[in-house]
């Protein structure tokens, strides 16, 4: 057992790296081929970078529920926003030195949307427990018809993207090796879909060896390894002074994860147990972490050295606290 289990741990710190590795060929082909082809901001943002950058959340929730753990896919999104939310803007900002400007499209805007996909993916978990119980307390299945309330939710998002960039002009690019950036897509696809694969059996096996339920797993490791593209997509933006991009690529990414990575596993499988008494405790600390970052880069429209070592701290908090659920020193999430 003490060998499988070191072998699995090296599976998933080999599995984080592959993950680092072919996202970074698949968001710079992605981004290279969307302006050769003219791709509209909307698009580009919207869709091609969430996508580049979300992809590995998307595959472990296809993964977890093809495997029958859906919990530990859906864990690894919520888990996979907190640490967007606290860790990448800490980040962005200690590396720097420096303020990371926001701005108030950002703030109000993307703020109120994003605690808009946050409700909106806490209802449909409602929803599931109401409309289709699974047999014990507070537990149900997402189905495909519920599904697709938070995808249609994202099509609402991309169209008020697209009508605030509708007189988006593309400049021309022609000088691209067109199908050989295709070819590094294609790679940095198939890197990532194989890495996330072993990345989930690893961290599932870990997870049984400890006895902690799927989410809790999800929610911690699983997340931090495929938060991996999000977290240097925004900290080179802010390095290269382009603050509002660093935090508009966590917002996008998360709303990304939210609305259409957890759907897309539902619509995959056709129907996933949810607990819900599991997933509103971790939900609810999403939103105070969203609370959290929208108040500090209200004030003044920045975020600062300090208010970045607070996000942070919130973070270490948080991940203290899931240590503590599993250890059994805390019983706020049931069963955990």
């Amino acid at each position: 057992m003490a060998e499988s289990l070191a072998v699995n741990v090296g599976i998933i710190l080999l599995a984080t790296v592959g993950i680092y590795i072919g996202s970074g060929w698949l968001e710079q082909s992605s981004d290279t081929l969307s302006s050769y082809y003219g791709l509209p901001l909307v698009v580009q943002g919207a869709i091609v970078a969430a996508v580049g950058s979300s992809f590995p959340e998307l595959a472990s929730v296809v993964f977890s529920a093809l495997s029958g753990s859906f919990g530990l896919g859906v864990g690894a999104i919520v888990g996979s926003a907190i640490f967007n939310i606290l860790v990448i803007p800490a980040l962005s900002g200690i590396v720097t030195h420096d303020d990371i400007e926001s701005s108030r499209t950002l703030v109000y805007k993307e703020a109120q949307f994003y605690m808009i996909a946050v409700s909106v993916v806490v209802i449909t978990f409602a929803m599931a427990v109401i409309y289709f119980p699974n047999g014990a307390p507070l537990t149900g299945r997402v189905t495909r018809p519920l599904a697709v309330m938070p995808l249609a939710l994202y099509g609402l998002y991309i169209f008020i993207q697209y009508a605030d960039t509708a007189d988006y002009e593309a400049e021309p690019v022609t000088d691209v090796n067109v199908l050989r950036q295709w070819g590094t897509l294609v790679a940095g696809l198939i890197v990532i879909l194989v890495s996330v694969e072993q990345l989930v059996h690893a961290v599932k096996f870990v997870g049984n060896v400890y006895g902690a339920p799927d989410f809790l797993w999800g929610i911690t490791v699983l997340a931090a390894a495929t938060s991996l593209p999000d977290t240097l997509v925004s900290v080179r933006a802010a390095k290269d002074g382009r603050g509002v991009t660093s935090l508009a690529n966590v917002l996008g990414s998360n709303t990304f994860d939210l609305l259409v990575a957890i759907p897309i596993g539902v619509l995959i499988v056709g129907a996933a147990p949810i607990n819900f008494a599991i997933a509103v405790p971790t939900m609810g600390f999403l939103t105070l972490a969203t609370v959290l970052l929208f108040t500090v880069l209200r004030t003044d429209l920045s975020l600062t050295d300090g208010e970045a070592y607070g996000l942070l701290v919130a973070y270490i908090g948080f991940v203290l606290w899931m240590i503590a659920e599993t250890a059994d020193l805390t019983n706020f999430i049931p069963g955990a």
